[in-house]
């Protein structure tokens, strides 16, 4: 009974004892000594395999110069919260109670299904809550926000920890899942949307930060035109996330000798394509402009993927010859790869969100971390050496 009890009730406490330990610099060792436990108990306090009692939790407390409440709180669940749903299709669509994330971005609470983070995601991403009532709906530019009312499956002082990143790169969870490690409760939630529709969300107000990779066909720049040109008036940060190679996605072995941009307009060339917007639909429509090629003349053109891998996988199943994508996702699933361009993958962030959401800066901090940065590099196509640079506007 013992056990087992300790494990339960210790799963109801938000413990942030691992967090502000490593903030101050100690190791678990150092802090059993300064608060007179051992080193085994803290270790156990930790991973949540043993509640303190309230003498432990006060030794532990003053050892750190902080509040007992600051190492340990009751979650509670069950609140219900109105927030605004952001999706696609209309919420009467969607299965009730259907599973969301709640994500506080600026004053805004809102409110996006689970199931639009991907069909593995879907399973692995544990929800914020369930939606209880839906009212109606309001227009926010060309999306639909929808008030709902959402019961919490969490506490709301740890949802409030979580911040919105929207873009192409799915190494933004592997960001997420290091931030998780060394903050104990901080999570991402990464939105899988092109380059451009990644800017309009954060324009809108739905998230913290957007991910874009767009090279100027003028002048050659990464991604700094478009921010200049799409957020006129907007105080943000641009900050570099990694450099990666774009280029031509083709069946192993490349068996149609695709080589370049021209064989596109071929007859037995069937293309899968990305929707308008993004990094690499801009990339394909630049070099079929400067090719002479016009899109009537590329079969699949309007066959649209909704991301890299979502393109990788289509060419794997044989459903399609060549899409333009990066190279990591052609190593994922084990396709050819023809190089057509190194670009740049930024992150924007709004200076606001910096100064006011603690989590913003700890990602920032995280990507930087030399642990994180050799298994971006490991994935394949990223170059990190400029990873945290700040983009000079």
């Amino acid at each position: 009974m013992g056990e087992k009890n300790k494990a339960e009730r210790s799963s109801n406490i938000e413990n942030n004892l691992r967090t502000l330990r490593t903030a101050k610099g100690l190791s678990q060792s150092d802090l059993a000594t300064m608060s007179g436990i051992t080193r085994q108990a803290v270790c156990a306090i930790e991973a949540h395999q043993y509640l303190p009692t309230t003498a432990v939790a006060l030794r532990l407390a003053g050892a750190l110069n902080c509040r007992v409440e600051d190492l340990f709180r009751l979650i509670s669940t069950g609140e219900e919260v109105v927030g605004e749903l952001i999706a696609e299709s209309a919420t009467k669509s969607l299965a009730h109670p259907a599973r969301v994330k709640v994500i506080h971005v600026g004053d805004r609470l809102i409110v996006r299904p689970v199931a639009h983070l991907g069909e593995v995601l879907n399973y692995a991403i544990p929800a914020d809550g369930l939606i209880a009532e839906a009212t109606s709906a309001s227009s926010r530019g060309d999306k639909t926000s929808q008030p709902v009312r959402v019961r919490l499956l969490r506490d709301r002082r740890l949802i409030e920890q979580e911040i919105a990143v929207a873009g192409c790169d799915p190494a933004i969870f592997l960001a997420g899942e290091y931030l998780r490690r060394y903050t104990n409760t901080a999570t991402v939630v990464g939105w899988t949307m092109g380059s451009g529709a990644a800017v309009d969300a954060l324009k809108r107000g739905e998230v913290h930060i957007a991910g874009l990779h767009i090279v100027d066909s003028k002048s050659g720049e990464s991604n700094l035109p478009y921010v200049k040109r799409h957020l006129k008036g907007y105080e943000v940060n641009i900050v570099t996330f990694a450099r990666w190679e774009e280029g031509l996605l083709v069946r192993p072995g490349n068996p149609k000798s695709i080589r370049a941009i021209t064989d596109l307009a071929r007859a037995d060339v069937q293309l899968i394509n990305r929707e308008a917007g993004a990094g690499a639909r801009i990339l394909l429509d630049q070099r079929l402009s400067a090719a002479g090629v016009t899109s009537l003349h590329v079969k699949g053109y309007d066959r649209l993927a909704s991301s890299h891998l979502h393109v990788a996988r289509i060419i794997a199943e044989g459903q399609a010859d060549v899409g333009v994508g990066v190279r990591f996702a052609a190593n994922y699933y084990g396709l050819d790869f023809v190089p057509l361009q190194e670009a740049r993958y930024d992150l924007v962030v709004p200076k606001a969100y910096i100064s006011a959401h603690p989590t913003v800066q700890r990602f920032l901090d995280t990507i930087v971390m030399r642990q994180f940065r050799a298994e971006v590099e490991a994935l394949g196509g990223y170059d990190t050496r400029e990873t945290g640079k700040l983009q000079t506007l």
